[in-house]
This record gives structure tokens, sequence and C-alpha cells, in this order.
């Protein structure tokens, strides 16, 4: 008697512990999706500010930018890649990322951009051109190294990886001080 009660016992905890794999499983793949979902690109409205100096994203040309940060519900957004990439380089970026995204701008309208989100890491950039953003001289984002080139033959600048730009490349000190939109 007693040897299947153990015997018992025993095949009820395999079976608890077997059942704890599943579970955690399953519980797993709807954190895996929730976070997928969380970290896909968010659309600007007419009420989008930018994280740095609250100016409305959708009053100013040129490529905007987000960054979803852990533990963060909505991302931050950058209404200029500059902004972007001097809060990425600055030495006092501590916060954990999650995704970077840029305007794909082989796509977007400059004067209105909207969607057309891609990966900033996988995005191909040209700085020096004679196009502005909101902050004065920026830095256009392309998901395509063809539209780059393209861009910059018509408006002047170096096509660039997101590696090659470097913090003495993103000075804020441009559009933002003579602004007088804000």
């Amino acid at each position: 008697m007693t040897c299947s009660c153990i015997t018992r016992r025993r095949a009820l905890g395999f079976a608890a512990l077997a059942a704890l794999p599943v579970s955690a499983l399953l519980a797993g793949c709807g954190d895996k999706a929730a976070e997928q979902q969380s970290l896909a690109p968010v659309e600007i409205d007419r009420s989008t500010s930018c994280e740095l100096d609250g100016m409305l994203l959708a009053d100013y040309p040129g490529p905007k930018a987000q960054i979803h940060y852990a533990g963060q519900d909505k991302p931050s957004f950058f209404c200029d890649t500059v902004e972007l990439f001097n809060t990425l380089l600055a030495g006092e970026q501590v916060r954990p990322i999650r995704a970077v995204y840029v305007q794909d701008m082989g796509q977007a309208h400059w004067e209105e951009p909207k969607g057309h989100w891609i990966d900033a890491k996988s995005a191909i950039y040209v700085l020096g051109s004679k196009r502005h953003g909101s902050m004065g001289p920026t830095i256009a984002s392309f998901a395509q190294e063809a539209d780059a080139t393209k861009f910059a033959g018509e408006h002047g600048g170096k096509v660039l990886r997101f590696g090659d730009i470097k913090l003495d490349m993103v000075d804020l000190s441009g559009g933002a001080l003579h602004d007088t939109r804000m």
C-alpha cells in the first residue's frame, strides 16, 4: 500500500513538473508577442512632441526618430536625426534601449514625413546635405543605399552607415536656438 502511494505521489509530482515548462512557455510566448508589438514603430500625430525640446514633430520637415527604452511603454520621439544621434552618442546615455527607428526619406515626403519607419542601425545616412530638418542641418536617413547615394548627388553630403556617425558630427547648436515657432 505504502509503495503505491509513493509511486502515485511521484507520478503526480512529475506530472506537475512536466506541466510547468508548458505553462511557462505559453506565458513566454504571450510576453514575446506583447514585447514585439511594443517594439513596433509608433506613428506620430499632431500632438507628438520631441523628447528634448518639446517641439511638435508634425510642424517640421525632415526625418524624425524614436527610441524605445526598456521599461517605458511609449517611445521617446525626436524631431530630428541629429538629436537622435546626439542622444545615442552622449556619454550620459545609460538607459537600456530596445529599439531605434528613423524614417526612410527615400519613401517619406521631406516636407511632411509620415510613416516609413526603419531600423536606425541598418539605415544608410547622408550627412552634410543642403536639406534642412527641424534643427537646421540634418542627417537624412534611408533604407536603401541607392536612395542615399541619389540624395547625396542631388543635395550634397556624404553617405555613411550608423556606426560611422560620431558625436562631433551631431552638433545641436543649430536650428533650435533660432527657431521662433516654438
